[in-house]
């Protein structure tokens, strides 16, 4: 089509536009003058090469004018005459009347007036084209007036029936054969003001042209005006006015590809978008979801590494303490065995019961610091997963409003072919249909847009690569089963395709690892408090309290100390007077 248009540019177009209303011998017509000059700026708007515009021209200059054209469509593609005023017809001849035309008698028409055939032989050499334009069926004041020098010689109605003898020429008449046109009681006649709505109208074909302009004048004149067109033209579309090539989407490749990016909304898909598409208004939209991505999981890992951090330091103090406790109970069971006192041994149960409450205190520090970096964790996968859905919805509603708009586009260019081939039905015999082909989608993006929207539901066939291997078939036969569906699982269908789509949420029950646990539509690492272990079954149980330390015997042949070491206390402890002293 731009090659089309370009072609039609490239062509020289020129045009001869001749008006008389100012008669001298006769009464003035109110519009041809106006109608010429309204057509001769016609076709300066549309671009036409050489437009000359001539009114109220005597026989002398009419002829010279005419000459003079000649030489202009000498190299020229298309040659346009339009001519407004009267005109006669004598013996079958068709002749224009300039305005200082007298025509007493039949034997002045050839003296006083223009011959049609003039018009047709200066125009003849033109390439493409070429095109006579005739308002000049008025009702004609001379034949009332004029003498008959020749009794054989006829004067009609109107102007004559007139078959071009070269090709690819037409002659337009205001009314047809015979038949009077009126001059109009506006601005323009009826015929120059259906012409000036319609010439002008980009790539309709010539004889669509005329054919529209034939209607508006029998609408508008209740049918007793009908315009004519005489001669041919070939089976290629000739039209005045080059076509407009329709607007190219440059971004039809790019919206297809964010269309699929967006349903699997995985930071490798924006990427590899952004590394086809760097620009455009798609490529600002994928920036922003890997933004969104890029955040949430940011948040994700600070949430992630404060856990750890926690849990760590849970473990070290946890460990700390039993080696506080122990050391502890070891120093102490060495001062009971040294002692041996009932004032130590509940020294000592006191000191192990002060430490054991200070592990506790530690402990639940430690575990209330887990929960709290394991809400944090959970918090940044809610992120995640809002971010990924907020990109999906904001990515489908572009993909909606670009879709709206090219159906809109569509359904206007749909109409427009439609009304014209309405127009060209009325001047063309019906044809056969063309069969039409419905392009076929290929499998490979079936199969890749129905792994994606599988492992949307939860039934993941691994990377949606468009091969549609094992996994595939295994994540199909699981939706099959959780959606009560029967669709065949060997190959990727678009019936499968529509049926997985239309689920909004998850069907594939979520499948966690040894020692995970569900929550939400998440796997969690299943963790036990401080006494408490994790068994075979994936079940926290109470950690098995460590066997009490055995008490060193004493030998009945020892002797006891002379002097057993006083309590921390002090003298006060034993009341002043310990044993020993």
């Amino acid at each position: 089509m731009l090659a089309a248009a370009t072609n039609a540019l490239a062509d020289k177009r020129v045009a001869l536009v001749l008006g008389v209303s100012n008669y001298q011998s006769v009464a003035r017509l109110a519009n041809p003058d106006n109608d010429a000059a309204a057509i001769s700026d016609v076709f300066k708007r549309i671009g036409f090469d050489s437009v000359v515009l001539r009114q109220d021209l005597g026989v002398s200059e009419m002829r010279r004018a005419v000459r003079d054209f000649a030489a202009v469509a000498a190299d020229s593609d298309m040659a346009v005459v339009y001519y407004a005023g009267h005109g006669i017809e004598v013996n079958g001849v068709n002749f224009l009347i300039p305005a200082d035309a007298r025509l007493q008698s039949d034997f002045d028409v050839e003296d006083e007036t223009v011959p049609l055939d003039r018009i047709l032989q200066a125009i003849n050499p033109a390439k493409r084209l070429r095109l006579v334009i005739l308002d000049a069926c008025r009702d004609n004041p001379f034949a009332e007036r004029m003498t008959r020098s020749v009794a054989t010689r006829s004067m009609g109605r109107g102007l004559a029936k007139m078959e071009p003898a070269t090709a690819d020429t037409l002659i337009a008449f205001a009314a047809k054969a015979g038949a009077v046109a009126g001059d109009g009681d506006g601005a323009h006649s009826p015929f120059a003001t259906a012409l000036l709505n319609h010439l002008a109208t980009p790539g309709l074909d010539l004889r669509l042209t005329l054919g529209r302009v034939r209607d508006e004048v029998m609408k508008s004149t209740a049918r007793r005006q009908e315009p004519f067109v005489y001669g041919s033209l070939g089976g290629d579309t000739v039209a005045l006015v080059p076509s407009v090539a329709p607007p190219v989407d440059p971004n039809a490749e790019a919206r297809r590809d964010y269309e699929f990016v967006a349903q699997i909304g995985t930071r490798e898909a924006w990427t590899s978008f952004l590394a086809v598409h760097g620009s455009g208004i798609y490529a600002a939209s994928a920036h922003a979801a890997l933004d969104k991505l890029d955040a949430a999981e940011k948040a994700s890992e600070k949430a992630d590494l404060l856990k750890r951090q926690a849990e760590q330091q849970a473990r070290q103090k946890s460990e700390d303490v039993r080696k506080q406790i122990e050391e502890q109970a070891a120093r102490q069971a060495e001062q009971a065995r040294l002692q041996m006192s009932e004032q130590a041994r509940r020294e000592l149960e006191k000191e192990r019961q002060r430490i054991a409450d200070q592990a506790k205190r530690e402990l639940d520090d430690a575990r209330r610091q887990v929960a709290e970096a394991r809400r944090q964790a959970e918090e940044a996968a809610v992120q995640v997963e809002q971010a990924k859905k907020q990109a999906a919805l904001d990515a489908q509603q572009q993909i909606e409003a670009a879709r709206r708009e090219q159906e809109q586009r569509e359904r206007e260019r749909r109409e427009q072919e439609r009304r014209e081939k309405e127009q060209q039905a009325a001047l063309t015999p019906p044809a056969a249909p063309a069969p039409v082909v419905v392009p076929a989608m290929d499998p490979t993006d079936i199969a890749r847009l129905l792994q994606a929207h599988l492992k949307r539901v939860g039934c993941d066939p691994g990377p949606p690569d468009g091969a549609w291997t094992a996994p595939s078939q295994k994540a199909l036969d699981n939706f099959n089963r959780n959606a009560g569906t029967k669709f065949d699982v060997k190959v990727a269908s678009l019936d499968a395709l529509d049926a997985v789509r239309a689920k909004p949420d998850r069907v594939c029950p979520l499948v966690c690892a040894r020692g995970q646990k569900v929550e939400g539509d998440r796997c969690v690492q299943i963790v036990c408090d401080g006494n408490e272990v994790l068994d075979a079954q994936g079940v926290c149980r109470r950690r098995p309290d460590p066997p009490p330390p055995k008490p060193k015997a004493v030998s009945r042949h020892e002797s006891a100390p002379r002097t057993r070491a006083r309590p921390s206390g002090g003298a006060d402890s034993c009341g002043g007077t310990c044993e020993g002293d």
